[in-house]
């Protein structure tokens, strides 16, 4: 572990200079540089001073946080198939039903549509990448097109079926899919 690197990312994340860091710690701002630059190791007792200054506790300071996975390429995407729909699903983000939305990529071939979804609390997002949907919400029909974008609340009964194809980003929050 870069302590310093650490120290220097807390520092800029409550906004302070490594001046203001040194005044309220009580140091040079030499030595915050020197500390942040790993030229220098702070006593433990510094070393607690400065995480103090910095809203932390040597704890929480030390606690390694797992690498968590930001960019998703092809390889990470979970894909089914449902010949019956006539549609691709394309989990884009693994594991986001965990999450507070989950972003998928759907493939409607021609005629086919999606499994009619009851009402239920949430939100739903969709962007048209390729050809053009009909968006069935309750009794209403709307369309939208390459380019094109659909949101609504989930409270409806709603699919999407298409006549020709189409590819769709479609965002649910909370998870349905």
């Amino acid at each position: 572990m870069q302590i310093g690197e650490k120290i220097r990312e807390l520092r800029t994340v409550k906004g302070l200079t490594q001046e203001e860091l040194a005044d309220r710690a009580e140091l040079s701002k030499g030595f915050i540089s020197q500390v942040e630059r790993d030229l220098t190791s702070p006593s433990i007792a510094t070393l607690m001073d400065i995480l103090q200054c910095l809203g932390t506790s040597i704890g929480e300071f030390f606690q390694e946080e797992a690498e968590e996975q930001i960019v998703f390429g092809k390889n990470d995407f979970f894909e089914k198939q449902d010949p019956e729909l006539q549609n691709i699903i394309q989990w884009i983000v693994p594991n986001a039903q965990k999450n507070s939305m989950e972003p998928i990529l759907l493939t409607l071939k021609a005629g086919g549509s999606t499994y009619p979804d009851n009402p239920h609390e949430g939100e739903e997002f969709g962007y048209v990448l390729q050809g053009s949907v009909t968006i069935h919400l309750g009794s209403r029909i709307y369309k939208a097109k390459k380019g094109e974008a659909f949101y609504f609340s989930s409270d409806k009964p709603h699919y999407l079926s298409s006549k020709a194809g189409a590819a769709v980003l479609w965002i649910s929050s909370p998870p349905s899919f």
